[in-house]
C-alpha cells in the first residue's frame, strides 16, 4: 500500500531540534497525505518555534520519498505551522535581518505601524494582478481565464494560477487533464492557450474534497506562487479564492500584487460582498485596477431580447461610488457558458466575436493602468 510505503519512509527523516522522526513526533500522519493515481501532497506540521532549515526539511522529505517510491510522478511537499502561520522555505531563518517597508503602514487589525518584512518580487514576472470577488458563484475564475487568454492573444506573456485551493476551476476551464512535471524542485506550469498555467487541481482528483486546515492551504498558495517555473512573465493573473478569509488575506499580503480586479454580479447582495473585498485590497494596500460587473445582462439566442435578471448597473454604481474605474459589463450569455464548459475562452473559440471584444476592452484598461498598454501595439 502507497501510503505505508511512505509512511515508512519519513520515519527515516529528522529535522533540528525535534525528537526522534518527523512521523514519531507528530508533525505528519497518514491523514497528512493525500493520494491520487501517482500524485501526492504531504503536509508537514511544523512546530510553531521550530528554529531548523525549512528548505533543508523539505528537501530531505522529497528525496527520501522520491528517491525509494520511483512511481510516485508529482510529489508537493507542504510545510505549515500549527500556531497558524505558513512556514514555507523562502521564510526561514536568516542572519540577516529582514528588510521592512520604507514607511510604515497599516497592518489590519494590529495597532501601530506595519512592521511586516518587505514583499519579496518574484524574479520575471512584471505584474500580478489579482481577480477576486467578495463571494462564489458570480463568475469570477470564468472572467480571471478570458483575462488571460485576452492578454495572451495580445501578444503578452501570462501566467495564469488558479489560488482557489478548495474549489479548482481552471482545469475544467481549459480543459486540462495532464500532470505537471518536476524540474529538480520547481513545478513546471501546463501550457495552454498560450499562457502558461498553473494549479491544485492538476494534482488533486476532480471529485476528491480537499479538507485542509488554513494554514496548509495558505502554504500551498505560496509554494504555488513561487516554487513554480514562471519564467518571463508580463503577467501573472491570480484566480483568487472567493472571500476574505485567511488564505486571500495572506495572498494580498505576502503576494507583490500589481493591483485587483473585483468581479461582482449587478445584484444589491453580491455588491455587498465585493465591497468587502475591496476594502480588504485596500486595507493591505494593494491598488484597485477596476470592477467589472459580469452576468450584467441576459441576451436571449433566439430573439436577441435583453433582459436584466441580476439587475444592471449595479457595479458600475458602486464603482463611480467608491472612486474606482468601471471595467465594463460582461453579458449572461449562452455561447459564454459553452466556451467555458469546452474548455476554451472566448478570445480562442471566436476572437473576432462580440464577447471576445468586451473582455478585451477590460484588459486593455487593466493593462494601460499598470504601463503596459502600448506594449503590444511595439510587439
Amino acid at each position: 500500500m502507497m501510503i505505508t510505503r511512505i509512511m515508512a519512509n519519513l520515519a527515516k527523516v529528522t529535522a533540528e531540534g525535534v525528537k526522534g522522526n518527523i512521523v514519531e513526533a507528530g508533525l505528519v500522519t497518514e491523514k497528512d497525505i493525500a493520494i491520487n493515481d501517482h500524485k501526492v501532497v504531504v503536509s508537514v506540521n511544523v512546530p510553531g518555534d521550530f528554529m531548523g532549515d525549512l528548505a533543508a526539511l523539505k528537501a530531505e522529505i522529497e528525496r527520501r520519498v522520491q528517491q525509494n517510491i520511483p512511481q510516485i510522478t508529482n510529489l508537493l511537499v507542504v510545510l505549515t505551522g500549527e500556531k497558524g502561520a505558513a512556514l514555507a522555505p523562502e521564510t526561514a531563518p536568516s542572519s540577516a535581518p529582514p528588510k521592512l517597508r520604507k514607511e510604515p503602514g497599516k497592518n489590519p487589525g494590529v495597532p501601530g505601524p506595519d512592521m511586516r518584512p518587505a514583499q519579496a518580487a518574484i524574479p520575471g514576472i512584471k505584474h500580478i494582478v489579482a481577480v477576486a470577488s467578495g463571494k462564489g458563484g458570480v463568475g469570477k475564475s470564468t472572467t480571471a481565464v478570458n483575462i488571460a487568454a485576452t492578454l495572451a492573444n495580445l501578444g503578452f506573456k501570462v501566467g495564469l494560477l488558479d489560488a482557489d485551493i478548495y474549489g479548482p476551476s481552471i482545469p475544467r476551464l481549459l480543459d486540462i487533464s495532464e500532470r505537471p512535471a518536476l524540474e529538480g524542485d520547481r513545478v513546471i506550469p501546463i501550457e495552454k492557450y498560450g499562457m502558461k498555467v498553473m494549479s491544485m487541481g492538476f494534482l488533486m482528483d476532480e471529485e476528491a474534497p480537499l479538507i485542509w486546515r488554513g494554514p496548509m492551504v495558505v502554504t500551498a498558495l505560496m509554494q504555488m506562487t513561487r516554487d513554480v517555473k514562471w519564467g518571463e512573465l508580463d503577467f501573472l493573473i491570480l484566480d483568487m479564492p472567493p472571500g476574505t478569509g485567511d488564505a486571500q488575506l495572506t495572498m494580498a499580503q505576502q503576494t507583490p500584487l500589481s493591483g485587483a480586479v473585483i468581479v461582482s454580479t449587478p445584484q444589491d447582495l453580491a455588491l455587498v460582498d465585493a465591497r468587502k473585498g475591496l476594502k480588504m485590497f485596500k486595507d493591505v494596500d494593494v491598488p484597485i485596477l477596476g470592477i467589472i460587473e459580469n452576468m450584467s445582462t441576459f441576451v436571449c439566442p433566439h430573439c436577441g431580447e435583453v433582459s436584466e435578471i441580476f439587475g444592471h448597473g449595479g457595479a458600475e454604481a458602486d464603482a463611480r461610488r467608491l472612486g474606482v474605474m468601471f471595467l465594463g459589463a460582461v453579458p449572461l450569455h449562452m455561447a459564454i457558458r459553452e466556451t467555458s464548459d469546452a474548455g476554451k475562452p472566448c478570445i480562442v473559440a471566436n476572437p473576432e466575436g462580440p464577447h471576445a471584444d468586451g473582455y478585451r476592452k477590460i484588459v486593455l484598461k487593466v493593462a494601460t493602468l499598470l504601463g503596459m498598454g502600448d506594449e503590444e501595439e511595439e510587439d
